[in-house]
């Protein structure tokens, strides 16, 4: 849960009158999604696991000021095949 601050919010209410990419936003998304991943990871290898799957992100709205951006997916524990592998043919 990441709040925008007063400061970033005046200035990106003030750049949506004009249009355009709201740098302000944009940035705290990315360190959110960043943080978010970090968690992710730390959670997984908390478990055992060594890699994650099928990640995916969800994002929701807390009142006006805040966003909520959760990462998720499936840890698992990768391991070398050490058998060689049988292709399926079709004939």
């Amino acid at each position: 849960m990441r709040s925008r601050g007063l400061g970033r919010n005046i200035t990106a209410g003030l750049r949506s009158i004009i249009g355009g990419e709201i740098h302000e936003y944009t940035e705290l998304l990315n360190q959110s999604r960043e943080q978010a991943l970090e968690r992710l990871k730390e959670h997984a290898k908390a478990l055992g696991a060594n890699a994650v799957i099928n990640v995916q992100f969800d994002s929701s709205e807390m009142g006006q000021a805040m966003t909520e951006l959760l990462a998720y997916g499936t840890a698992v524990v990768v391991e070398k095949e050490e058998t060689q592998a049988n292709p399926v043919r079709l004939s």
